[in-house]
């Protein structure tokens, strides 16, 4: 894929543990140069952030301090249903992944299990997909 397809490209990153939101954000960097990546740590802070960031992408926590990153997809999702949302978990679990599609995410990626490439390829997947 070219480099061209992410052009424009804007990937938020709502995590609460800031080692590995700091480690996607470079990882993403890393890769995909010319993507806008925008950090929250919490769900009404990413309530909030959409509407003026307007991600293409979210990798959404399950799991944060205060809301469930569920229920912030759903809320994202019922007024911005074009976003593509990917559910991140340190736990792996059938539920997790269920609950995950019932709340409207189109991916599920286990912190623990995925490798950059996995990242990468998810990423290059829906650049392609803007960029048709």
């Amino acid at each position: 894929m070219s480099k061209k397809g992410c052009v424009s490209f804007r990937v938020m990153l709502v995590e609460d543990d800031e080692g590995f939101r700091c480690s996607l954000a470079g990882l993403l960097a890393s890769k995909f140069p010319s993507i806008v990546i925008g950090e929250v740590s919490g769900g009404a802070e990413a309530i909030e952030k959409v509407e003026s960031f307007l991600p293409q992408l979210i990798f959404m926590d399950i799991k944060l301090s205060g809301q469930s990153g569920l229920e912030v997809t759903r809320r994202i999702k019922a007024l911005h249903p074009e976003i593509h949302v990917v559910m991140l978990t340190s736990y792996d679990f059938p539920e997790y992944r269920e609950a995950a599609r019932a709340s409207g995410a189109c991916g599920f990626l286990a912190k623990g299990s995925s490798t950059a490439e996995d990242i990468q390829g998810l990423v290059e997947e829906l650049c392609s997909e803007y960029a048709a």
